[in-house]
């Protein structure tokens, strides 16, 4: 069964962000566009390219009026010493959520239950908590933080455009389509 659409489940955990342990739930993504991706483990080989690249366009999210929340199966306190040892890490000012236990893991569908680890998922969730972009990846293929964007910006530009869709490449300002019987054939 898809995700999409789906209300984001309850979950209680402990995130490393600015210095600080956070308490994230299901209730702190409500209320404003979110992006929680999942990465296997911190200490590892694409994961910080990955985190980088997120970090880098953070201020471009915040600008969107979206949080985004890293999440992986190590503790809280990993996630610290990471941002503590590594230059790149380091950079991340976004959420850095331990989840241990694998709950958050599991309600997203990532969990790879023989190695504890999360696949490459990514998910857009709108202000009411509901899922509108799922992509799951193999753990030796990096995401882009640009593709992202756009796709957020997409996700939010259908949410306040009812009616309307984003073709193919579409980017702010470009032309969207409205859906109707004219255009069946003529695209």
């Amino acid at each position: 069964m898809s995700l999409i659409n789906t209300e984001i489940k309850p979950f209680k955990a402990t995130a490393f962000q600015n210095g600080k342990f956070v308490e994230i739930t299901e209730a702190t993504l409500k209320g404003k566009w979110s992006v929680v991706f999942f990465y296997p483990a911190d200490f590892t080989f694409v994961c910080p390219t990955e985190l980088g690249d997120l970090a880098d366009h953070y201020d471009t999210f915040k600008a969107l009026g979206v949080e985004i929340y890293g999440v992986s199966t190590d503790t809280h306190f990993t996630h610290k010493a990471w941002h503590e040892t590594s230059e790149t890490i380091n950079k991340v000012k976004y959420p850095l959520v331990g989840d241990p236990t694998g709950t958050i893991t599991r309600n997203f569908d990532v969990m790879i239950e023989e190695e504890g680890l999360a696949l490459r998922g990514t998910f857009v969730i709108n202000p009411e908590g509901v899922i509108k972009l799922c992509e799951i990846h193999d753990n030796g293929i990096g995401r882009d933080a640009n593709e992202l964007l756009r796709k957020v910006q997409a996700a939010q530009y259908i949410a306040a455009n009812p009616g309307q869709v984003c073709p193919a490449k579409w980017t702010p300002g470009a032309d969207t389509l409205t859906p109707s019987l004219d255009l069946v054939g003529k695209i």
